[in-house]
Formats: structure tokens, sequence, C-alpha cells
């Protein structure tokens, strides 16, 4: 079984106040944990990896941490909560970045080249905990018991999808999705691939279509084009994640609203939330909150 967690689930830049208080303001970092093993894998480390790194040091014996981060791309909102995620400020903590390359460089070339004086205090470096880089584009590799496949991703620039599989649990992730310029619902058949019969589908749901027309170009896509992904796919779940920082709890509980009634009854539709567990596997359940 999966269990997925989210600790982050805006995109663009964080956001607080009382209107988005119930989906939470933090940019993208989602918790998967494999039942039965230790090392948990996170997808992206937005400004959620702050509370994410938190949980984790409590739950874990100091210095015994091994967590694999998963990044799509290397755009703020992804990896601005690296330099504060807690267990990097722990002696023995490892953590593997696994992302795209960058044309010419690493993705570790490029995090370490602006993640330093004078963009940020300290460079990655100087951090007690100790980081470590893989480049990773269209393959597939274990974590523990898990299979992780990656494919490419249309966004702007180097981008990765994940889908993630233990036992008989499964889950996408595309926080970023870049959506026919002119509107349509042509979703790359590589990733209907990547995402056949998939339990859980985390997909980016930012704009709305008037707001598409007007941002075609900008790299995501609407709750419909995700809707068309799911269905295509035969995903059972489809969570909204990527939020757009101007949308308020209404605009997001009414969008899932109107995305579950086109969807009918073969597709679970979720607004993804901060704190909000979701399971995939033998055990399934409908998601809850935690914390």
């Amino acid at each position: 079984m999966l269990t997925v967690t989210f600790y982050g689930v805006r995109g663009s830049t964080p956001c607080s106040c009382d209107d988005t208080r119930a989906h939470g303001g933090n940019t993208s970092c989602v918790l998967v944990e494999v039942e039965g093993e230790v090392d948990p894998i996170i997808l992206d480390l937005g400004t959620g990896a702050r509370y994410l790194g938190g949980d984790l040091v409590a739950r874990h014996p100091e210095g015994s941490l091994r967590a694999t981060a998963l990044i799509t791309h290397l755009h703020w909102d992804h990896i601005q909560g690296i330099p504060f995620f807690k267990p990097l400020l722990v002696a023995g903590n490892e953590v593997e970045i696994v992302g795209p390359p960058q044309g010419a460089n690493s993705i570790g070339a490029e995090l370490t080249s602006f993640l330093r004086p004078p963009a940020f205090p300290v460079s990655l470096d100087q951090l007690p905990g100790r980081v470590s880089f893989r480049d990773a584009a269209n393959e597939t590799f274990q974590i523990g018991s898990a299979r992780v496949t990656v494919f490419d991703v249309p966004h702007v620039g180097a981008t990765n999808g994940y889908r993630i599989d233990a036992g008989d649990g499964s889950i996408a992730y595309i926080s970023d999705h870049q959506q026919p310029l002119d509107g349509s619902h042509d979703v790359p058949g590589h990733i209907v691939e990547a995402c056949a019969d998939v339990d859980v589908l985390i997909h980016d749901a930012q704009y709305d279509a008037a707001e598409f027309a007007q941002r075609a170009h900008w790299g995501h896509c609407t709750p419909d084009f995700a809707l068309e992904l799911a269905r295509r796919a035969g995903a059972r779940r489809l969570v909204l994640y990527h939020h757009d920082p101007s949308h308020d709890d209404e605009w997001v509980s009414g969008t899932v609203a109107r995305i579950q009634a086109a969807a009918g009854p073969s597709i679970e539709v979720i607004g993804a939330s901060e704190r909000l567990s979701l399971h995939s596997g033998t055990q399934l359940l409908t998601g809850r909150r935690v914390g």
C-alpha cells in the first residue's frame, strides 16, 4: 500500500490568507510512504517541505533519515523549500534529489549554482545533512520495493512526471502540464500510457478556461484537461493540484464539484489540500486529514 500526504498544493508562489486556509497556501510538496518501509519518497520541495521536514525529524531518530526527493523541474515553487528542509540541518541525514537534466548541465550543478550566496546566506554543502543528486529522464528505477517511472511532460523548461508503483498501489504525479495552446484536450499519448490504470492521479489544474485563454503559453492547464487525461488513462482518482494563488477555497471547492459531476461515478475527484492523506492499494480508503 502507498500513503500519500500533501504538504504543499499551490503553484507559482505561496499565499497566506483566510480565503485559502482550508486548502492551504504552501507550494508543491507531497510525501509518499510505502507500507513496511522506513525511507520516504518526496515529490517536489516547494515551501511545503518546511512543514514536512519538521514531521520527518520528529519521526526518525537523529541522523537516520534516508529520503529521495523526486523534483519535477527547477521553478522556484518546486525547490524553494530545500534550504529550509529540517532534515538537512541534522548531521547524518541523507537526501537524494532526483530531477531532469538541464541541457548541458546536471540538476545538481544548477541547484548548487543558485542555492548559495548571494541568493541564499549559505550553500548546500554547508548544511549538516548530506545532499546528493541524480539526473533522471524517461527511465525506470527502484526505491526500495517501489518502482518509479520517469516521463517527460510538456511545460516551460525540462520537466518530469513521475509514477510510483508498490504492491497493488499506484500514483502518478504531474504537477505542471502545458495544455495545447488552442485549448484543446489532446493529451500526449506517452503521458496517457504512463498513467494507465493508476489509482491516484495528482495533476495540474491551475487555470479555468478564461484564465487559460489569457495565459495559454505559461505551461499549465485546466481542470477539464486533467479530467480528460484521467478518463483516457483509466485513473480511479483525480486529485486537482497546483492551485493558482489567486484561487480561494470557494473556487477550488466549486471546481471540484463541477469536475466530479462531469466525471461521473467512475472517477473520484478530490481537491488537494494540505495534510490530506490518501491511501492506494489493498486497503483503499477515502481521503482524511492528518495532523
